[in-house]
């Protein structure tokens, strides 16, 4: 007779065997039930164990090649029809995303200015007596706007009149006295204080402002300002039509390689959320400007059919259409050019 062995299979972490432990014991000696017992637990006891520290042993391109191989046996095997079906459906949606085609926008912040802005300024120094309108007011052609005190001029034009007056007494005398120099002199300054008159007529004709043309007011509140000087030139308002609009939109540099001219486009108003404004795209203007630590290009676009309830200075949001792309190039263009930028700018 020889010793008793009694070996006891130990599982590893997954669900196969990693080996066996075997006791031996001299002979005439079996194992009993509770000793079976005992060593069946603590061969499951030491086989994770021993199985994670021969993995810890590995070389790290040993341990990932053990860590895939584990994968796709537990994904092509007959088990886990749920990790199946959902590895299924993204495979399923990564091809779909490369193949399907959308329509893509460059987005960009959008604000509506008049075609046409015509600055209406003091014709001439004086003092402001009246503002009857101030921004945002709507205005036909021919309304007054506000007046300038033309009192002074009242009273250099009279002046200008009594001395006319003298001038041709003067320039009479010299006729009658046959003085061809004295009256030559008398009728030039009558010619000089006709003109000095025409002169003050026209600046009185001016100081009564008016619209040139119906539009709206953008600009212009003088209602804070009656009896202060205003100087010749000085803006007093800045009109705008209301049937005639232009869209300019600031578009980022990053973006602006896929905006071609005439592309159409899509406006909302932040004011007008629910109403869509087709546009046209009708000049890039090659000029950057730095907002919020980016740069951009300033676009003007054109609208197809102007709303009655537009006015200048709303803002909102464009898309301007630039062609048919993949899903995936619309959404990852923007992280694969910033990484190509990144690598670029750390190559050595």
């Amino acid at each position: 007779d020889g010793p008793t062995v009694f070996t006891v299979l130990m599982p590893g972490r997954g669900e196969g065997t990693f080996g066996a432990l075997t006791l031996e014991r001299r002979m005439n000696l079996p194992f009993s039930a509770d000793e079976q017992a005992l060593c069946q637990a603590v061969a499951h006891l030491l086989g994770p164990m021993l199985d994670i520290q021969r993995q810890n042993d590995k070389w790290l391109g040993a341990r990932a090649r053990d860590s895939l191989r584990g994968q796709l046996e537990r994904l092509w095997g007959p088990r886990n029809a749920v990790l199946k079906s959902i590895l299924a459906l993204a495979v399923l949606a990564v091809v779909l995303i490369c193949l399907i085609r959308a329509e893509y926008r460059v987005t960009a912040k959008t604000v509506l200015e008049g075609e046409v802005q015509r600055v209406v300024s003091a014709p001439f120094d004086g003092f402001l007596r009246s503002a009857d309108r101030r921004a945002g007011d709507t205005v036909a052609a021919g309304d007054v706007l506000c007046r300038l005190d033309d009192r002074d001029l009242q009273l250099e034009r009279r002046k200008w009149v009594s001395e006319a007056e003298q001038y041709r007494r003067r320039y009479q005398e010299a006729l009658a006295k046959h003085d061809r120099a004295e009256s030559q002199i008398a009728w030039a300054q009558v010619n000089q204080a006709q003109a000095e008159m025409a002169l003050l007529d026209e600046k009185l004709a001016k100081a009564e402002i008016t619209a040139p043309f119906a539009g709206i007011l953008v600009s212009g509140d003088l209602s804070q300002r009656l009896g202060m000087p205003v100087r010749q030139g000085d803006e007093l308002f800045k009109l705008a039509p209301m049937d005639r609009y232009r869209v300019i939109l600031q578009v980022d540099e990053r973006e602006i390689e896929y905006v071609r001219d005439k592309s159409p486009g899509t406006l909302i108003l932040s004011s007008l959320p629910n109403e869509k404004l087709a546009f046209v795209l009708g000049r890039i203007t090659p000029v950057t400007t730095a907002e919020g630590g980016r740069n951009y290009f300033r676009v003007e676009a054109s609208l197809k059919s102007p709303s009655s309830r537009l006015r200048p200075g709303m803002e909102g949001v464009g898309k301007i259409e630039s062609g048919k792309r993949p899903l995936i190039w619309i959404w990852m263009h923007g992280v694969l050019n910033w990484l190509k930028l990144w690598i670029w700018s750390w190559w050595l």
